[in-house]
């Protein structure tokens, strides 16, 4: 029997949902194998309130990433800004934070059961960490936002990825089924259902299979330097799959990883390329007095306490920065995990660098901030996200 489960979680969109539950429940019809089409939640049978009114969905029973078979995320339906609790990166986030994630996680770990995702489907597992270096699609407004995570963003209405499935926008989950109803079962059943709907699928499939094409080699929106993918017995051993059974997807793995990056916090200018750890003397104007003085990098030296105002929470921050010899290096403390800063830089009275944080979600964050004294104040942005004003207070002078 070949098990399907769609899971809800609170403020699912109905459309990413119902439209593969509706495929899958058409294809059992034209089926020899005996197909389970069923809806589920990480939390066990309740009713699930979706992003659309509330309406609601009832969850049959809990997840269960050891049945095998298809596992459909699908995303979330919300506010487009990120500045509050009933934002779509809001209610993504708190599902990546729950049960969810470790499940889907099990899932993508055994050999025979393949994840799909709908639109912000993937932005959700990616937040949860477990996309990093994958190429997915997911909604066009959320590309970069994908990229920040870690996973390659490719644009195109479906991408395969072996034992890894997502689709772009909403309507996209009409042809994330019918493709997997196409490879999972057989391409004569997907077309019964094509014309039960009076709905052809739409975008070609992209996998990382044959030759690349050579615009990919200067095309920065598109995965490129793909390697060739790995025989299905090579992935099955991998994940301790027998050799003669279960699903066979063909998987790859990406050699490289895109980087996210964004503009300033008022949207009006990018950061220019310079060379890493680059101290620069620049004037700034304090705020007591409009009084010019030169900003160096030794204003930003020493420990500083920084809060994050998030969409999703407050993430405190310890913020170690020293300049010696000409170069800037620093580290953030956030828990019990300390991480390099990547590439500071000190452009007008401006310090900016990369950082990848894991809580509350997995993100690419990049930081601008400015000091006063011993107040420190900025903005940190994951790719089109709306920038978190960053606040902070230096809690110790120049580091030894």
């Amino acid at each position: 029997m070949l098990n399907i489960q769609i899971v809800l979680f609170d403020g699912f969109d109905l459309l990413d949902a119902l439209a593969p539950y509706e495929v899958f429940c058409a294809a059992a019809m034209y089926a020899s194998e005996p197909m389970q089409v069923e809806l589920v939640s990480a939390e066990g049978p309740r009713s699930v309130p979706s992003g659309i009114n509330g309406l609601r969905l009832d969850a049959s029973r809990k997840l269960d990433p050891g049945l095998g078979g298809i596992l459909l995320v699908p995303g979330a339906s919300g506010g487009l800004e990120a500045d509050g609790p009933n934002s779509i990166p809001s209610i993504l986030a708190r599902a990546a934070n729950t049960d969810l994630t470790p499940m889907a996680r099990q899932a993508l770990e055994r050999y025979d059961m393949l994840v799909a995702a709908v639109c912000g489907g993937s932005l959700l597992l990616a937040m949860g960490g477990l996309l990093e270096g994958r190429p997915a699609v997911t909604h066009h407004m959320g590309m970069d936002v994908l990229g920040a995570t870690g996973a390659l963003p490719v644009r195109a209405r479906v991408v395969d990825d072996g034992d890894f499935v997502s689709g772009g926008g909403v309507t996209s989950g009409l042809d994330v089924a019918l493709y997997l109803v196409e490879r999972e079962l057989d391409p004569r059943i997907a077309l019964e259902v094509e014309r039960l709907f009076e709905y052809e699928r739409r975008g070609t499939v992209w996998r990382a299979a044959g030759q690349a094409p050579v615009s990919q080699q200067t095309d920065k929106t598109a995965t490129s330097n793909m390697e060739a993918p790995e025989p299905a017995s090579s992935i099955a051993a991998k994940k301790g799959k027998p050799s003669d059974g279960g699903l066979q997807p063909a998987s790859s793995q990406a050699s490289s990883s895109t980087a996210m990056t964004g503009n300033g916090s008022d949207g009006s200018r990018k950061p220019v390329a310079a060379p890493a750890n680059s101290c620069t003397m620049m004037s700034a104007v304090t705020s007591d007095g409009g009084r010019s003085l030169e900003t160096t990098a030794e204003s930003f030296d020493g420990l500083w306490d920084a809060v994050i105002a998030t969409p999703v929470g407050k993430l405190q921050v310890r913020l170690a920065i020293a300049s010696r010899d000409g170069e800037i290096t620093g580290t953030a403390t956030q828990g019990d995990e300390t991480t390099d800063l990547l590439a500071p830089v000190l452009r007008d009275d401006t310090l900016s660098w990369s950082l990848r944080v894991t809580k509350p979600m997995r993100l690419n964050l990049k930081f601008e901030v400015g000091v006063d004294g011993d107040a420190m104040f900025g903005t940190a942005r994951a790719g089109i996200l709306p920038a978190s004003r960053l606040t902070g207070i230096r809690a110790g002078g120049r580091l030894p």
